[in-house]
């Protein structure tokens, strides 16, 4: 970082040029949410903004699945090889129904809603391309940027993947994201060095047998009784086989066995997901998982199978990122004193961030979204789920406030 402090007419201009754009980024967030879709079928969504910022003289790139998109902004004689700084924005939905009806904006699509905020991390990111692209042709950027538009963060292992694997963070030197975070009052942005999230894998347990008559469960194998002590037990075996400190943790969600109350099945079904706060936890458990289920199948007489779905490993944000993200916030927002940085916790909800911090140092800064005078907190993932759309100008702050701190002499 620089030392050079900006002037007070600096942040009254980035202000009011977000400011300027906030009608515009409103009614953006508004149309994605009346037009959810879901992983890498965001077709309308990437094509809006491909719109959006061609408009703004920017030549976005769709990536070859033809959702999502990457968008460069790189000033004239940058130095080859300059690292470039990445914002990644997340476009999908989810496959749950909207169940605000209050609103003129709920979703037009059914079983289908932006119940993640993911419209307004777009949004967020689109706004930043806007302020950039001015700063831009007026020179006051001189830090390359690259703008990420991903698809499917909601399906496993998540579309980072397929931002890594079209060559997306090649000359990326550092790469940062928001996160609504609903329980948190709009302008406050939670930063946190380390891990901010968990990782989540999936996994489907399958016990299979001969089948039988409830009369005689002593000729066959109990699957009903075999799945229930698993479900019970494996949580509490993976835990006490694991150091603590990993905060591993299996939950189910979901159990099948049987179909008559006198037949004992033939075949029996577990799935649910495995959490874990750090990398060696995350790196140790599959292993771990298969051992315990081939003992305890063993027990009941049961042939099984474990088909273990690896996920997203932990967000670890990465200490200099952090303190770059709260330099340049205290630097863009101290003089208002409307924005306040805290500390925030740690999540055991899964995100695909983690993957392109594989390939460079970065950090995800958890977004206040929830209005003052509400007082239940609307959950991510949840029908209700809704913001106080004044986030939208304090990302758009904190990006371009990020890129143009990078900019300075």
């Amino acid at each position: 970082m620089t030392s050079h402090q900006p002037s007070r007419t600096e942040e009254l201009t980035l202000r009011s040029r977000v400011l300027a754009l906030q009608p515009e980024l409103v009614e953006f967030r508004r149309d994605l949410h009346r037009h959810p879709e879901l992983g890498r079928q965001e077709y309308r969504t990437t094509a809006k903004l491909e719109e959006r910022l061609t408009a703004a003289g920017l030549r976005p790139q769709v990536l070859p699945g033809g959702t999502g998109l990457l968008v460069d902004l790189v000033p004239g004689g940058t130095p080859s090889g300059t690292p470039l700084l990445a914002f990644r924005a997340d476009i999908d939905a989810l496959p749950i129904a909207d169940a605000k009806t209050e609103v003129p904006y709920r979703s037009t699509v059914p079983g289908q809603a932006h119940a993640c905020g993911h419209d307004v991390h777009t949004t967020v990111v689109l706004g930043t391309a806007l302020v950039l692209a001015e700063a831009l042709r007026e020179g006051r950027l001189t830090q390359p940027v690259r703008l990420i538009f991903q698809p499917a963060e909601e399906m496993m292992p998540g579309g980072a993947l397929d931002v890594i694997a079209a060559g997306g963070m090649e000359g990326v030197g550092r790469i940062f994201a928001v996160h609504c975070d609903p329980k948190v009052t709009v302008g406050r942005i939670g930063l946190r060095t380390g891990a901010i999230t968990s990782a989540c894998d999936a996994l489907v347990l399958s016990l299979d047998g001969p089948g039988g008559h409830t009369a005689r469960p002593h000729l066959t194998c109990d699957l009903v009784t075999a799945i229930g002590r698993m479900a019970a037990d494996l949580p509490g075996a993976l835990a006490r086989r694991m150091d603590p400190r990993w905060g591993v943790s299996l939950v189910w969600g979901r159990i099948a066995a049987g179909s008559a109350p006198n037949v004992i099945p033939q075949h029996a079904e577990l799935e649910g997901t495995v959490r874990c706060l750090e990398l060696d936890g995350w790196r140790e458990a599959p292993d771990a998982l298969h051992e315990l289920v081939s003992k305890m199948a063993e027990i009941h007489r049961a042939k099984w199978s474990l088909d273990y779905k690896r996920g997203v490993p932990p967000v670890v944000n990465e200490a200099v990122s952090i303190s770059q993200l709260d330099t340049a916030m205290t630097r863009q927002f101290g003089a208002q004193g409307d924005v306040v940085v805290e500390e925030t916790e740690q999540s055991l909800g899964g995100e695909d961030f983690s993957w392109y911090l594989e390939h460079a140092p970065g950090a995800l800064a958890r977004l206040g979204v929830r209005a003052p005078d509400e007082s239940a907190v609307r959950d991510l993932h949840q029908g209700r789920f809704d913001v106080d759309e004044r986030a939208i100008g304090i990302g758009v702050e904190l990006f371009t406030s990020l890129a143009l701190e990078h900019s300075r002499p």
